[in-house]
């Protein structure tokens, strides 16, 4: 990690120290209301091809821009993808069942929890959805788990999206495998202060697009990549 941070330093020339923080604060907000679940970064990739010209999409997906030429021939990357969910199934009230991707086993059991009760924005076929992760009736429960109660998980996630049969949900646009994200509002706090889901991963990212857009001159060739796809394997990377 500190190596990435050190070559990502590397590319920006002295007489570049005017990049302005807010060049990379901006960035880093604009990213962090992105989504780019594991496999399904096509947007941010986008996004990112009409920040960067010359950078291209290879047949996977990932985002490049090569400065310089010669040798030595360098690389520095950034993972855009993220820990999120798709549509695994639609029941006959309207309801939507998750399925979560982009996460090995060794995922802490409370992940989960991030997501009950909050907003979710899912991405159909004619545009995003809102939609919200039921929570049971306090009514009923008091509010009080009981002592043998298991964490909320993904298997217990119904999202409503204000449907009331599967045929509604259909017209909307959402179907299996629909992709669905915690809502996405970054919040800035403080100097240098930033909320947001996957903030540190998207602030990373946003350095090495603020790096590149400088225009440094660079010695030999570096290959700044913008990857995805990083978290189908047991860890990142």
């Amino acid at each position: 990690m500190k190596k990435v941070g050190m070559l990502v330093l590397s590319l920006i020339p002295s007489f570049h120290h005017s990049l302005s923080a807010q060049t990379v604060d901006s960035l880093a907000i604009r990213f962090s209301g992105m989504t780019a679940i594991t496999g399904y970064e096509q947007a941010v990739t986008d996004s990112l091809l009409a920040l960067l010209p010359g950078s291209t999409r290879d047949r996977t997906g990932n985002v490049t821009l090569t400065l310089g030429r010669g040798a030595p021939r360098r690389i520095v990357s950034c993972a855009l993808d993220e820990i999120g969910y798709v549509v695994g199934n639609i029941t006959d009230d309207g309801y939507l069942t998750l399925r979560r991707v982009g996460a090995g086993p060794r995922v802490s059991p409370l992940f989960d929890q991030q997501i009950e009760g909050h907003r979710v924005t899912l991405f159909g076929r004619r545009g995003a959805v809102p939609g919200v992760v039921a929570v049971r009736s306090t009514h009923l429960t008091r509010g009080r788990p009981t002592g043998n109660e298991a964490p909320f998980t993904v298997d217990n996630a119904y999202v409503d999206v204000g449907a009331t049969s599967r045929d509604d949900v259909i017209a909307l646009g959402l179907g299996v495998l629909t992709p669905v994200a915690q809502a996405k509002r970054p919040h800035r706090y403080g100097d240098r202060l930033l909320a947001a889901p996957y903030a540190g991963r998207r602030a990373a990212c946003a350095a090495l697009a603020a790096a590149a857009l400088s225009k440094p001159r660079v010695r030999g060739t570096v290959v700044v990549a913008f990857t995805v796809q990083s978290l189908y394997a047991d860890t990142a990377g």
